[in-house]
C-alpha cells in the first residue's frame, strides 16, 4: 500500500498582507497598552493630589470656624440675638 506524502499547508498570496497588518497591529497596540498604562498612573496620581487639596482646604475652612469664633468670644460679637 502506497501513501502519498502529505506537503504541508503554504499561506496563500491573499493571507501575507493581513499577517503583515495583524503584525503591525500587534506592535501598536503594545505601544497603546504602555501609553494606557501611563496615563492611568497619572490619573491616580492625580486623584490623590486632588484628595490632599481637598483635606487641606476643609482643615483650613474648619481652622477658619475656629479662629472666627473665638475671635467672636475675645471681642463679641456684633449680631443681635434672635427673640
Amino acid at each position: 500500500m502506497n501513501i502519498p506524502a502529505q506537503q504541508p499547508p503554504t499561506a496563500s498570496p491573499r493571507s501575507r498582507p493581513l499577517a503583515a497588518v495583524l503584525a503591525l497591529g500587534s506592535l501598536a497596540l503594545s505601544g497603546c497598552a504602555v501609553i494606557a498604562v501611563a496615563d492611568m498612573a497619572a490619573s491616580a496620581a492625580l486623584g490623590v493630589a486632588g484628595l490632599a487639596v481637598d483635606a487641606a482646604v476643609g482643615t483650613a475652612r474648619i481652622g477658619g470656624k475656629v479662629i472666627g469664633k473665638t475671635a467672636d468670644v475675645v471681642l463679641g460679637s456684633d449680631e443681635v440675638p434672635a427673640e
